[in-house]
């Protein structure tokens, strides 16, 4: 009997959005002081997913090359572990860390 035949793997999209999160660490190799790890929302249909990923950034950094390598590395790792398409990946950065603002930080604290 064909593979086709035997049944159906259904991927849920809270699944393909933790492979998405941890491909956006691995683009920005971890997460920037004080800030929050990169988190996304998915939406499957046949297939094919749309991602969402919030991140912070250091600063100053080239956040244009940042943001195309997390979508890259999204797109290849949710079709590589999941084996569907990611036509569109939205990268939202959501907050810059400088180390000026840390040093300010110690100090207020």
């Amino acid at each position: 009997m064909a593979a086709a035949g035997r049944g159906a793997t259904t991927i849920a999209d809270r699944v393909v959005a933790k492979i998405a999160a941890q491909a956006a660490r691995e683009a920005l190799d971890g997460v920037p002081e004080g800030g929050e790890a990169p988190h996304a929302s998915v939406l499957v249909h046949h297939d094919v997913a749309r991602v969402r990923i919030g991140v912070e950034l250091d600063y100053p950094c080239d956040i244009g090359a940042r943001c195309g390598a997390v979508r890259r590395r999204v797109a290849e790792r949710v079709h590589a572990l999941a084996g569907m398409e990611v036509p569109e990946v939205a990268v939202m950065v959501e907050g810059l860390h400088s180390a000026q603002s840390r040093a300010a930080q110690g100090r207020i604290q």
